[in-house]
C-alpha cells in the first residue's frame, strides 16, 4: 500500500514522518521527495511510486512534501499501486499563520502558505475523489508533535490492517 502524508509547508509533516518512522521500519519504508530522488515535480513522484512498486512486500510512506493525491494518481506507474492512503495534516488558519511566522516566513509567503492549505484541503475531502485513495485529516492546530504523532500512528495501523501494537526497541 502506498500511503501519502501531505499538508501545507509548516503542518508538521516532516516532523511526523521523522517521530513515526521507527515504528514501522519493519513493515514500512518512510521517505520524502529528496530521500527518493534529486528530480522534482512530476518525475519525483513518479520516482517515488517506482520505489513503492519496488519493495511489495513493504508499505511505502511518501511524508514531508506538499503532494495533491491527484499527482500522485497521475504519475505513469501508479495505475501498478493496489491501493493509496492519504492522510492531510491540516491546522486552522491562525494556527497555520503562527507556524510560519514563528519559522520565520514573509506575510507574501504566509499568503500563498494558507491559499495553498485550503486548496489541498478541498482537494483531499472532495467527495468526488477516486475511490482509489481512502482519506483521512487529523487537524495539528492545537496538538503537540507527539499527539500529531500518536494520531498518525493510528492511522497507519488502521489502514495496512495492524493489529497489534509494533514493538520497537527505542534509542
Amino acid at each position: 500500500m502506498f500511503l501519502l502524508i501531505t499538508g501545507a509547508s509548516g503542518v508538521g509533516k516532516t516532523t511526523v514522518r521523522r517521530l513515526v518512522a521507527a515504528d514501522f521500519a519493519r513493515v514500512l519504508d518512510a521517505a520524502a521527495l529528496a530521500d527518493v530522488t534529486d528530480a522534482a515535480g512530476p518525475e519525483a513522484v513518479e520516482r517515488a511510486v517506482q520505489r513503492a512498486l519496488g519493495t511489495p512486500r513493504r508499505h511505502f510512506l511518501l511524508c514531508g512534501d506538499p503532494i495533491a493525491p491527484a499527482e500522485l494518481l497521475a504519475a505513469p506507474s501508479a495505475g501498478r499501486l493496489r491501493e493509496v492512503g492519504v492522510c492531510l495534516l491540516d491546522a486552522s488558519e491562525d494556527a497555520h499563520r503562527r507556524r510560519l511566522f514563528l519559522r520565520g516566513d514573509s506575510p507574501e509567503q504566509m499568503a500563498y502558505h494558507v491559499a495553498h492549505a485550503a486548496w489541498l484541503h478541498a482537494h483531499i475531502v472532495d467527495r468526488r475523489r477516486p475511490a482509489r485513495w481512502h482519506a483521512h485529516v487529523i487537524d495539528t492546530s492545537e496538538l503537540r508533535d507527539y499527539e500529531v504523532a500518536s494520531r498518525v500512528s493510528a492511522w497507519i495501523r488502521r489502514v495496512i490492517g495492524l493489529r497489534a501494537r509494533l514493538r520497537v526497541a527505542r534509542r
